[in-house]
């Protein structure tokens, strides 16, 4: 008999296991109407259905994991999940592109810069911390800041990165190590432990700082524990099962140290794979079952925080901006969070909120599919900037600093001169402003 602490087989760790969700599907052909790589390419295996029948073909044995043209189908999929919100049945087209993914990792092993890189985010994190500081000094040897400011380009191509992308700038200084782990307020409302991600914490500190000034304003401790990781979405992302588990088991032995009443993330990204998929990797752990449903049901993103638990105190500084807001995926479709963000950017005095005709449309992003299938990324950023352009907005804003990534480099290419930002900052701006112009609260 096995121990009772031995985990039960999923569809992550036998592939097998997955033939009843893809005998769910119909064949209905309704995700080619909002798949973003199908509207991009045109062609099935594209599409959720066209990767269902491959999944069917590799388990009846008529198709081989190996085959390099199979990888490349598999792995051309952004798990925007777009596709499971417009399936009659509902087939959870994450689920199998991820148990193949994991299939292909057990059998081909993962390539060996992925295998480095992950084991630096989840073994080494201080190796890893010194990489992207040093990064962050001497970026400008090796790319230019864009006349706008919101980017870098390169100087000269490097692999799969070439002259015309936008990337992003890294901080010298990750934003964990620029605050005190514990951020106390006098009467409290409650506390919460701060889930950075690695894209406030190594790309944009300012969004983390914004963060902070909004929970001080409305009277929230603040812990931000330093033993937190990754949240692994990447990882798991990539097949590598085993180490998107460690570092899961991590983050909620973190949390569960952190002494907080609700987690808050400013990333839907973070967000939902601390939602959805951890319950995922570690549903069928009994170690860990109990931390896995406690933490999975106090997660929020800042916006659901403020506006649902706390009901926070409405801004009075103004802040002079025509804004468009862009759905992340994760945020929308994974945490079901849409209304409340828009909520908060139409509480600020002197914002003017313009919707754009696809807000939820996804970006192109897909964590690292940006840079592993640029072309096709491409297609999809560019219709997601004409969107934003057609709205006559002067900013973007959205919830996720991983789609942030993606549209600054559609509106360096495409756009019309339009600003980037996180949602929240708005909010922290509109605070301050109050507090410059003396102005009481309410």
């Amino acid at each position: 008999m096995a121990s009772a602490t031995v985990p039960k087989e999923t569809v992550y760790d036998e592939f097998a296991l997955i033939e009843r969700e893809l005998q769910q599907c119909m064949r209905c052909g309704n995700c080619q109407a909002v798949c973003p790589v199908f509207i991009t390419e045109k062609t099935e295996a594209g599409v959720a259905r066209g990767k269902i029948a491959l999944a069917q073909a590799i388990i009846n044995g008529k198709l081989d994991l190996d085959d390099p043209d199979m990888y490349e189908h598999i792995f051309n999929c952004l798990l925007c999940k777009s596709c499971m919100q417009n399936c009659p049945p509902k087939v959870n087209l994450d689920k199998i592109i991820l148990s193949l993914r994991s299939e292909i990792a057990r059998k081909r092993g993962l390539h060996p810069l992925k295998r480095n890189i992950f084991n630096l985010l989840h073994k080494h994190k201080a190796l890893f911390d010194l990489g992207m500081r040093a990064g962050g000094a001497f970026q400008g040897l090796f790319m230019r800041k864009t006349a706008s400011g919101q980017g870098r380009t390169m100087r000269f191509p490097i692999g799969i990165l070439d002259r015309k992308r936008v990337l992003p700038q890294l901080s010298a200084t990750a934003f964990r190590d620029q605050v005190p782990e514990k951020i106390l307020v006098k009467e409290p409302q409650t506390t919460v432990a701060f889930f950075t991600g690695c894209s406030i914490n190594y790309i944009y500190p300012q969004f983390g700082h914004d963060i902070i000034t909004v929970l001080k304003t409305n009277n929230v401790n603040i812990v931000i524990p330093k033993d937190q990781h990754c949240c692994g979405l990447a990882v798991f992302a990539h097949g590598d099962v085993a180490t998107a588990r460690d570092m899961a088991r991590a983050n909620l032995d973190a949390l569960d140290a952190s002494g907080a009443e609700h987690v808050i993330t400013g990333c839907g990204s973070c967000g939902g794979t601390l939602v959805h998929e951890y319950k995922e990797l570690l549903g069928d752990d009994p170690d860990y079952l109990c931390k896995v449903e406690y933490w999975s049901e106090r997660v929020r993103d800042i916006s659901t925080f403020l506006t649902k638990v706390i009901a926070y105190r409405k801004p009075t500084g103004e802040v002079t901006a025509s804004v468009t807001y862009h759905d992340s995926c994760h945020l929308k479709k994974t945490m079901q969070v849409f209304a409340e963000p828009r909520e908060i950017i139409r509480s600020i005095p002197g914002v003017t909120f313009k919707e754009m005709g696809k807000p939820d449309a996804c970006c192109g992003s897909g964590g690292t599919y940006n840079l592993t299938h640029y072309e096709t990324s491409t297609g999809i950023l560019k219709r997601k900037t004409e969107d934003i352009n057609k709205t006559g907005a002067t900013m973007v804003v959205t919830g996720c600093p991983g789609c942030l990534i993606q549209l600054i480099d559609g509106i360096e290419q495409f756009g019309q001169g339009q600003r980037g930002t996180h949602y929240i900052s708005l909010l922290a701006q509109s605070y301050r402003a109050e507090q410059k112009h003396g102005r009481k609260k309410h």
